[in-house]
């Protein structure tokens, strides 16, 4: 939900200063640690759409796999 705040803040250029945004941005830092920079293009938006989408997809798959192992194990 983070990353997917961010890319959306990113993207349609939210106010930077507000302290939500900010707030959001830099939990979504966090999260997305090694994706950050993954790839660089030119337009900055491009690359937090790609390198951030990354980390959310990377977050859903082990969650899911994570529900799977939990309801087996259970």
């Amino acid at each position: 939900m983070l990353l997917a705040l961010h890319i959306a803040f990113v993207v349609f250029s939210a106010n930077r200063d507000n302290s939500i945004v900010r707030t959001v941005n830099d939990w979504a830092d966090w999260f997305a640690w090694r994706f950050r920079d993954m790839f660089v293009p030119k337009d900055e938006r491009v690359g937090v759409l790609v390198n951030y989408g990354i980390a959310a997809v990377v977050y859903l798959i082990a969650g899911r796999v994570a529900a799977a192992l939990i309801r087996r194990i259970h």
